[in-house]
C-alpha cells in the first residue's frame, strides 16, 4: 500500500471512529447491538484491508457527515471511499443442549476475535457512587441478551464451534470484577484451561491487577497468553471522579503489576485500554504512553464512545484532530519500540478494530483529501 494510501486510511478510520456515520440502510451488514457491554451502538466494517468498529446507533453518528450507502462511504453527496460490511457468524444460529443461544455466551468482535465477558457482573456495579461512570456492563443482562455467568464448558463448546464455522482466530475473555483479591483472575484461569482442551485458539485474558502476582503465572500456566489490565484514565484526579472505586487500584500500582506481568507474558504481550476524550490532555496519555511503552506494554488508545443508560451517556466522543494528536507520536513511538499490533499473540490489541492506532503504526508522510477536512 503507497504511503498516499495509508495515509488516507489512517485519517478516515479515525474521523469515523470519533464522528460515526449515518447508515442509509440501518439493518446492513451482521447485527449490532445498541447499549450493554462494548463495543456497543457500532458496526464491523472493512476499510483498506483492516476491520474496524464504527459507531452508527449514537448520537453523534446522527449528526455525522458521513453517510454508508451500501458499500459507498459519502461526504456532502460525494463519495469519497469504499467499506464493505463484515457477515454475520455462522455460529450465532446453534444453541447450548439447554437452550442457550451461543451468541448470549460470547460473541464476535472485528473479523476473527471471539469475545466474551465470563461474569457478567461486577462488585462495583450497581451502586453508581463507586462504580466505573461509563460502564454498561449490567445491561446486557438486564436486558436478556447474555447469561451472568458462562461456564468453562459453554465456554468451550461456543469456541470450539466458532473455530470450526467462521475461522476464528483468537479470543478475548473479559471478566466483571467479582472480588478484590484475585479480581477475576480465578475463573479467567478454569474459562481458558476448559477452552485450550478443547480447541487451539490463542486467549487474552482481561482482568484487574491481582493482589497476588502469583496469579499471573496461573493465568499464563491454564492457556492465556497475553494479559490485559485496563487503566482507562490516565489521571490520577480524573480518575477518582469518573471511577472512584477502580481508582483505588493507582496508577503506580498499577506500572508495578505491568512490569511484573510482562516478566511473565513477555514484551508487547501485556496491553491496557485508554480511553481518550474523557478529560486527559494529549500530553498527559503520551507521557503514560511513554511508561508503559519502557516497560514493554501495549497502550491500546482508543476514542471514548458513550453509551446510553450510562451517566456518561451525553460526554461527548473526542475530535479527530485530539485523536490524531495522541496516534501520530504513539504510532511513531510503538515503531520505533518495536511493539506492533500484529505481534500480539491474541486480543483487543492484536483485533485494532476499535482504534485507528494500528494504522497509524504504519509509516505515512503524504497530505490525503480529509487533511482539511475534519
Amino acid at each position: 500500500m503507497s504511503s498516499k494510501s495509508t495515509r488516507f486510511n489512517q485519517r478516515l478510520i479515525n474521523e469515523l471512529q470519533t464522528r460515526g456515520v449515518r447508515l442509509s440502510d440501518p439493518a446492513a451488514g451482521a447485527p449490532s447491538r445498541r447499549g450493554g457491554a462494548g463495543p456497543s451502538d457500532h458496526k464491523a466494517v472493512e476499510i483498506g484491508g483492516k476491520v474496524v468498529m464504527i459507531p452508527v446507533h449514537t448520537a453523534g453518528a446522527g449528526d455525522s457527515p458521513y453517510e454508508l450507502d451500501g458499500s459507498r462511504v459519502t461526504r456532502g453527496g460525494e463519495e469519497i471511499a469504499r467499506m464493505a460490511f463484515t457477515d454475520r457468524p455462522r455460529f450465532y444460529d446453534l444453541s447450548t443442549a439447554d437452550g442457550v443461544p451461543y451468541s448470549h455466551i460470547a460473541t464476535l468482535h472485528g473479523r476473527d476475535v471471539l469475545a466474551t465477558t465470563v461474569l457478567q457482573t461486577c462488585i462495583r456495579y450497581n451502586n453508581r457512587k463507586v462504580s466505573c461512570q461509563f460502564c454498561a456492563i449490567g445491561q446486557s443482562l438486564d436486558e436478556g441478551r447474555t447469561i451472568a455467568h458462562k461456564t468453562p464448558a459453554q465456554l468451550a463448546e461456543v469456541a470450539k464451534a466458532a473455530v470450526a464455522l467462521d475461522g476464528v482466530k483468537h479470543m478475548v475473555m473479559t471478566t466483571g470484577t467479582p472480588n478484590l483479591q484475585d479480581r477475576g483472575a480465578r475463573v479467567l484461569c478454569d474459562s481458558a484451561s476448559a477452552v485450550r482442551a478443547a480447541v487451539d485458539l490463542p486467549i487474552q485474558g482481561q482482568c484487574e491487577p491481582p493482589d497476588d502476582r502469583v496469579w499471573f503465572r496461573r493465568l499464563r500456566d491454564s492457556g492465556i497468553e497475553s494479559l490485559g489490565m485496563h487503566l482507562e484514565i490516565a489521571t490520577p484526579a480524573l480518575r477518582e471522579t469518573i471511577m472512584p472505586s477502580k481508582a483505588s487500584i493507582s496508577v503506580d500500582q498499577y506500572l508495578e503489576a505491568f512490569a511484573d506481568a510482562v516478566d511473565v507474558f513477555g514484551r508487547g504481550q501485556v496491553s491496557t485500554y485508554l480511553l481518550a476524550g474523557l478529560g486527559d490532555t494529549v500530553e498527559d496519555t503520551l507521557a503514560l504512553c511513554r511508561q508503559l511503552v519502557a516497560l514493554g506494554v501495549y497502550p491500546f488508545v482508543v476514542p471514548f464512545v458513550p453509551i446510553s443508560g450510562t451517566p456518561l451517556e451525553h460526554h461527548p466522543s473526542p475530535s479527530a484532530a485530539h485523536m490524531r494528536r495522541i496516534l501520530e507520536p504513539l504510532g511513531a513511538l510503538l515503531r520505533g519500540d518495536g511493539l506492533r499490533s500484529a505481534d500480539i499473540k491474541a486480543g483487543c490489541g492484536r483485533c485494532g478494530a476499535c482504534s485507528a492506532l494500528s494504522a497509524f503504526e504504519d509509516d505515512a508522510r503524504e497530505i490525503d483529501p480529509l487533511e482539511h477536512a475534519s
